[in-house]
C-alpha cells in the first residue's frame, strides 16, 4: 500500500525575500536586457522568467550560444515598469505608485512625473501577464482622480480594457469642468475623446466644451503637423451646436472663419434649428441637453431632454 504524504510549508516570506534579492542582480544572471529610452541594463534569470510567463518564455525559447550573450532590447517598455514587471515574476507581489520616481519624457506640453501604475498595466497587457493586470486595474481604480483619469482612459481605451474605461468616463462626467483643463484630457487621441464628446451626462455646458475642443484640437495639430480642422474632424461632429444661443453661435461662426475647427454645414445646421425652432429641423444637428448644459431661451421650442 503506498504511504499518503503530508504536504507541508516552510514560511513564506524569507522564500519571497530570497528571490526579490534575485531582481536586476547579475550574480547568477543568464541573461540581460536593454530596457526603455535610456537603455538601461537589467539582469534576469531565464528559467525563471520563461516558467511564469509565456512571452519570455517565446522570446528567450533560443538557448545561448557560448561566449557573453547579446542583450535583449526591449525599447518600448520605461525602465521602471519592466522591474515592476520583474518583481512580480520573482516574488508573486509588486509595489505600485500612482506616480514613478522618475522624469517625464519630454513632450510638446511640460511634464509630471511618468504615471508608473498605467506603464506597469500597460507592460502586463502586452506581455499577458492576467494576474498583474488585473492587480493594477484594481489599483487604478482605487486612485482614480482628475490628474490620472484622462491617461487611465487612453490605455483603457488603446488595449480595449471596458470596464476600465466605463469608470474613467463615469468619473469625468461627474467631474467635467475639472478634467478638460488638465493635460491628460488635452493629450486623448480622438478615439478617446469620442466617447465623451458623445455622453449626455459630462457636467459642463456646450460652450466650454466646444472651447476645450478647440484646444486639445491645437494641441494635436502642433503634435502631428497637421492644420487643426483635419485633427478635429473625427469628433467636432459630437458637438452639440443648436444648444448654443444666437449669439453665442455667431461668435463661433466668426471664430471659425479665422481659424476652421468645425465644418461650416455643421454650423449652418444649428442656426436652422434657431431659425425653424423645432428640433426636427436639423435631425444631423444634436439638440439633446447634457447634464451641465445651462438654461438658453431657445432651448424651450427644440424640444429638449435629458436622458
Amino acid at each position: 500500500m503506498e504511504t499518503l504524504g503530508l504536504l507541508v510549508r516552510g514560511e513564506p516570506a524569507p522564500f519571497s525575500t530570497a528571490l526579490r534579492s534575485l531582481i536586476n542582480n547579475p550574480r547568477y544572471s543568464d541573461v540581460r536586457f536593454v530596457v526603455g529610452q535610456e537603455q538601461q541594463e537589467v539582469f534576469a534569470h531565464r528559467c525563471l522568467l520563461a516558467c511564469r510567463c509565456n512571452f519570455f518564455q517565446r522570446l528567450l525559447g533560443t538557448e545561448p550560444g557560448p561566449g557573453v550573450a547579446s542583450p535583449v532590447v526591449l525599447s518600448t517598455v520605461p525602465a521602471e515598469a519592466f522591474l515592476a514587471v520583474l518583481e512580480f515574476l520573482y516574488t508573486n507581489s509588486v509595489k505600485l505608485h500612482r506616480h514613478s520616481m522618475g522624469k517625464g519624457n519630454a513632450r510638446l506640453l511640460p511634464q509630471p512625473p511618468t504615471l508608473q501604475v498605467l506603464e506597469v498595466l500597460t507592460a502586463a497587457v502586452e506581455y499577458g501577464l492576467e494576474e498583474l493586470r488585473e492587480l493594477c486595474l484594481e489599483f487604478v481604480v482605487k486612485v482614480l482622480d482628475v490628474e490620472l483619469v484622462c491617461e487611465a482612459l487612453q490605455v483603457a481605451v488603446t488595449f480595449g480594457l471596458g470596464p476600465l474605461q466605463e469608470r474613467c468616463i463615469a468619473f469625468i462626467e461627474a467631474h467635467s469642468q475639472e478634467v478638460l483643463r488638465t493635460r491628460g484630457f488635452l493629450e486623448l487621441s480622438a478615439a478617446a475623446l469620442l466617447p465623451l464628446l458623445r455622453s449626455d451626462k459630462l457636467c459642463v455646458d456646450e460652450a466650454e466644451l466646444v472651447r476645450a475642443a478647440r484646444s486639445w484640437a491645437r494641441v494635436g495639430a502642433a503634435v502631428l503637423e497637421r492644420p487643426v480642422a483635419e485633427v478635429a474632424a473625427p469628433v467636432v461632429r459630437e458637438l452639440r451646436l443648436a444648444l448654443l444661443a444666437p449669439a453665442e453661435l455667431s461668435a463661433l461662426e466668426e471664430q471659425n472663419r479665422l481659424e476652421p475647427l468645425i465644418p461650416v454645414e455643421q454650423i449652418v445646421e444649428a442656426w436652422k434649428c434657431h431659425a425653424l425652432r423645432r428640433r426636427d429641423a436639423a435631425r444631423s444637428a444634436p439638440c439633446r441637453r447634457r447634464r451641465g448644459t445651462l438654461p438658453r431661451e431657445h432651448h424651450r421650442f427644440l424640444d429638449l431632454s435629458f436622458k
